[in-house]
């Protein structure tokens, strides 16, 4: 099973975008999958159903910054190289999807009463939050695979 199928699996079996997402690579990164649910765990739905980032897309910037960022004070290359590769990722991502906003994405703002309802009734997170999963894992894959960090360039 690919990281876009775990993450996908991970989103079917009840845990939000962002969950889906870094639990899909926890192990990859030495985190457990029960602490990467946890850390994950209030990101969904736009960052607490505010509808702002997609849960999935603050998954994958935990990843990013799993392999990518510096754990060196004061390592300025470090942290420009892991923005660079969250620019990167928010690039793509917006030219699959157009934007990274929960509610833009849904076409519907699920921070608001009558929005969830709307969203629950046509089941629209059902139907649509999986295509912007895979698509963050299918992103992240490429940047892991394309784009080395600093030290490994060494």
């Amino acid at each position: 099973m690919n990281s876009a199928e775990r993450a996908a699996d991970y989103f079917a079996r009840g845990f939000n975008c962002s969950q889906s997402v870094l639990a899909a690579y926890a192990e990859q990164f030495g985190l457990s999958e029960e602490r990467a649910l946890k850390v994950a765990g209030g990101f969904g739905g736009g960052m607490g159903r505010m509808a702002d980032t997609c849960g999935a897309v603050t998954g994958a910037i935990m990843v990013i910054g799993l392999k990518f960022a510096s754990t060196t004070p004061g390592d300025i290359q470090g942290k420009e190289n892991a923005y660079a590769v969250v620019r990167e990722f928010v690039h793509r991502f917006k030219g699959r999807n157009v934007t990274v906003l929960c509610r833009e994405l849904l076409d519907c703002d699920i921070s608001t009463p009558e929005g969830m309802k709307r969203a629950q009734q046509e089941k629209l997170i059902k139907q649509c939050c999986p295509k912007f999963i895979r698509d963050a894992a299918e992103i992240l894959d490429q940047l892991i695979e394309l784009w080395h960090p600093k030290e490994s360039r060494e």
